[in-house]
């Protein structure tokens, strides 16, 4: 922290979105940002830290459920856990996985020969999210799914991304940690500090530790994921502890 603020135009905060920057909500098209912190990512990029925010959302709907983000200097959005890039009002990408289209079309029966009522799927174009928020039993939900869906990735030459009651199929070959470490070398980065909630946050949370910079984790605590937390530098309570942090952080540039 003291590095980040001794050379603010060396440091970069790297944000994950669901469960950090938003709260999680039973749908995952209903969740919104929390209101204060497009208003708190811009006061720190005013003063010259890079804000990236590393997501497994599209960076269109990461705008679309965060209003105010675009307006945020020099950020970021490395969505689909770093295959796609949105920065100055542009998305660049790669082509999508090949198998995606395979997937899609065999996730519907396979769920429905589970009868596992309320799992829900979530297409994000890129990559495809089982849901199991909303059923009857989330937890033997998720269990009954991982071993199938597993397999049906592994067919199409996809892999699996575990996270808060949710399954992703998505393409091999790039998590939050190599996109973070990226990130760092092409911003010449002196410091980094990573908030991220789930269990697809850890990679980033080695890419910090593993940079060679000063750095600091930090979790925005829940209590559906503990490990996070017990790899974190610094747990905070929800988004609200994430925006409350970053809030006193800019606070020290404005007031020094």
């Amino acid at each position: 922290m003291e590095a980040i603020l001794n050379d603010p135009s060396g440091a970069v905060i790297g944000l994950d979105f669901d469960g950090t920057l938003a709260p999680i909500v039973p749908d995952p098209a209903r969740a919104a940002i929390h209101p204060k912190a497009p208003e708190v990512l811009a006061e720190l990029a005013s003063h010259g830290l890079s804000i990236v925010i590393v997501t497994g959302r599209p960076p269109a709907t990461v705008l679309e459920l965060g209003p105010g983000l675009a307006e945020v200097p020099r950020l970021v959005v490395l969505g689909h856990y770093g295959f796609e890039r949105w920065e100055d009002g542009r998305v660049t990408a790669p082509p999508p996985p090949p198998g995606m289209p395979h997937v899609k079309a065999e996730l519907p029966p396979l769920i429905g020969s589970l009868r596992l009522d309320g799992v829900t799927v979530e297409d994000k174009g890129r990559s495809v999210a089982v849901h199991t928020r909303r059923a009857a039993d989330p937890d033997g939900a998720l269990a009954a799914l991982r071993e199938p869906l597993t397999k049906l990735a592994g067919e199409h030459g996809l892999v699996i991304e575990p996270g808060r009651m949710v399954l992703e199929l998505r393409a091999p070959g790039m998590d939050k940690g190599h996109a973070l470490g990226l990130f760092l070398a092409e911003r010449g980065a002196r410091s980094v500090l990573f908030a991220g909630d789930d269990l697809g946050d850890l990679a980033a949370f080695e890419a910090v530790r593993g940079s060679g910079l000063p750095g600091v984790t930090v979790c925005s605590g829940s209590t559906e994921v503990v490990a996070l937390a017990e790899q974190a530098d610094i747990v905070v309570d929800g988004p609200d502890g994430v925006v409350a942090l970053l809030a006193e952080l800019a606070s020290v540039f404005s007031h020094p």
